[in-house]
């Protein structure tokens, strides 16, 4: 689904990615983990487009992305912090990007509906609290068809029923062979949703493995408690 091939980028003396190497596959919910800094971020915004690396390629459905930009309309994306116009409404900024992406038909509102959203549509997007916007974000990131979600941080901010629900949709859209992409500083909320890990440190990639295979060569109970053991090994 997804190739990535030597990837390198650097900010100044900061090699965010370090000839990284990926093979994402459809239907597998692989998380990206790491501390703050290891290249995350900067890997997300490649596959995005919204970076461009200095070597390497990405591999989009066996299209390589410098040449076509089409490709992100099969990507849903919810960023960590969702940033919008602050004095659109949310009815606006929903018919704004069905606009941008040219789609009124076969939406998926199951978000929508669960989160409330049709009785919030007239709040403007100033007066939303964290977990509202985020609300938003991940309506957006699901409604459209896609072949890809990226989902930064998704559950930050959201109470814990509205985090159950998103969870459940993520669990969802894997058992329909969507590649999910997901990023959590929450380790505990990774488990029953992720089928693949991906560490990275320092702009360089330490594992992608399966969590049952992660668990297995740890002889951990959890994925917190398998990177837990790989990082004191690794420090003795």
């Amino acid at each position: 689904m997804i190739e990535i091939k030597k990837l390198t980028k650097s900010f100044g003396k900061l090699k965010a990615l370090n000839n990284v190497n990926l093979n994402l596959a459809q239907g597998e919910c692989i998380a990206l983990i790491g501390p703050n800094g290891c290249g995350k971020t900067t890997l997300i915004k490649s596959i995005l487009g919204m970076v461009l690396p200095e070597n390497g390629d990405i591999i989009f459905n066996g299209k390589n992305i410098k040449n076509d930009n089409l490709y992100r309309n099969e990507i849903g994306y919810m960023p960590q912090i969702g940033r919008y116009p602050e004095n659109m409404t949310i009815g606006q900024i929903i018919n704004m990007i069905q606009g941008i992406r040219n789609q009124q038909r076969d939406l998926d509102v199951e978000l929508y509906n669960s989160f409330g959203i049709a009785k919030m549509l007239d709040k403007k997007m100033h007066a939303l609290s964290g977990g509202t916007t985020q609300k938003v974000s991940a309506t957006l990131a699901f409604m459209f068809p896609s072949k890809v979600l990226i989902l930064d941080e998704p559950t930050a901010g959201l109470d814990p029923i509205a985090s159950e629900i998103l969870k459940d949709k993520i669990i969802e859209a894997r058992k329909k062979g969507i590649l999910v992409l997901i990023t959590s500083h929450l380790l505990s909320e990774l488990e029953n949703i992720a089928s693949q890990i991906i560490f990275m440190e320092d702009g360089n990639l330490i594992l992608h493995k399966n969590v049952e295979e992660l668990k297995s060569d740890t002889g951990q109970s959890s994925i917190a408690k398998s990177i837990i053991h790989i990082l004191k090994n690794k420090v003795a």
